[in-house]
């Protein structure tokens, strides 16, 4: 019997950066036994998994259990099949879902689709994004395609393949980049990607059964990385990515504030963002303490425009209370955000307008 939310996990990467490779791989562990994989197209990719048993409507029984099916029309119907055939017994058990991206592919509408649809958000948790990137062509990839920008600034883990095809200065050098792009993600070699590296990444720990605030919000990765741009404004320094036109446009930006926030402040914020920058917003996490309610904080996660129902967790897991807020954007105004974050926590900032100015006349702080 499965129990839900089910976790799911986007993998995802450019063209050539080994998904199939790292699927095969993964499915030999029986760490990923009760699995479903859902692929675009059976004829793209090679699982080389023992088969026993292929179905007319496209699901694929492997010998541990492991479903592969491809994506029939919506990955929202698909999602919602692999529901329905477990609930008439038609699926024994479903522990995990693995959704496998196209190469070309911007992620976040297959992250929307497991946020957003009513009745999919009962069934299935964003587990995480775990995005691979050829280590022999991630630094063209990344000049050339803002596709393949996207798909590392929105990862939980990012995977470097084909690491033994270059030199180590080379290697480190893409780490540094990929860290720069999104400073809260794992990065990790291919050899190191095994089951227990890039799964259970989402805010509940099942090692601890409790929820890890600071494990999902990347603060300890952010907090390897050599660079502090992070914990202000996300500024890069210009000279050093002069040349990488796609990587200035991301920002990475970390906004606390010490004490409970009323949650009025908290939904106008959102509210205001979403609705004047939400399609440059590519992945928002946050723990809020609310005036409210300040022993039990809020937790949001959301993508572009949507945001997944806020939850509300019994109690502050690590003992560190106010509002801790990761938002990485794509050409985003520079102080956007941190004015207009500053403005309903009544933070001083320079050149903030005061909450009351705010909103009487919302757009202004964006300029418009």
């Amino acid at each position: 019997m499965s129990s839900f939310p089910i976790p799911v996990s986007v993998l995802t990467g450019f063209l050539g950066a080994g998904k199939t490779t790292l699927l095969n791989r993964l499915l030999k562990d029986p760490a990923l036994a009760d699995t479903a994989v859902i692929i675009n197209e059976f004829g793209e990719v090679a699982i080389d998994h023992l088969l026993v048993e292929q179905a007319s409507d496209g699901i694929i029984q492997l010998s541990d259990g492991c479903l592969c099916c491809t994506v029939r029309g919506d990955l929202v119907d698909t999602l919602a099949d692999l529901v329905d055939r477990l609930q008439t017994g038609r699926i024994a058990k479903l522990a995990r879902v693995v959704v496998e991206t196209t190469g070309l592919a911007d992620p976040a509408p297959v992250l929307q689709s497991i946020m957003a649809h009513p009745a999919l958000v009962q069934a299935f948790r964003l587990d995480g994004v775990i995005t691979l990137v050829d280590a022999a062509n991630g630094e063209a990839t990344l000049d050339a395609h803002v596709e393949a920008v996207k798909q590392a600034a929105v990862a939980d883990r990012v995977v470097l393949t084909k690491t033994d095809l270059v030199d180590a200065a080379a290697v480190e050098a893409l780490r540094a980049r990929l860290k720069q792009i999104n400073p809260g993600a794992v990065v990790l070699d291919a050899d190191e990607a095994g089951a227990a590296a890039l799964f259970n990444c989402g805010l509940y720990d099942p090692e601890t059964k409790s929820a890890d605030v600071r494990r999902w919000l990347g603060e300890e990765a952010a907090h390897d990385h050599d660079h502090d741009h992070h914990h202000h404004d996300g500024d890069h320094d210009p000279h050093h990515h002069h040349e990488h036109r796609h990587d200035t446009r991301v920002r990475s930006h970390s906004l606390v504030h010490d004490g409970p926030v009323p949650f009025s402040a908290i939904e106008m914020f959102l509210d205001l963002l979403r609705s004047t920058h939400g399609e440059k917003l590519l992945r928002m996490k946050g723990v809020i303490e609310l005036a409210e309610d300040p022993s039990r904080p809020l937790v949001i996660h959301g993508v572009q425009k949507i945001l997944h129902p806020p939850a509300r967790l019994p109690a502050w897991p690590d003992g560190q209370r106010g509002t801790r807020l990761v938002l990485i954007t794509l050409d985003m105004p520079q102080d956007y955000i941190q004015r207009l974050f500053a403005a309903f926590t009544n933070k001083p900032s320079i050149d903030t307008p005061d909450r009351a100015a705010l909103e009487a006349n919302p757009l202004s702080i964006a300029g418009l």
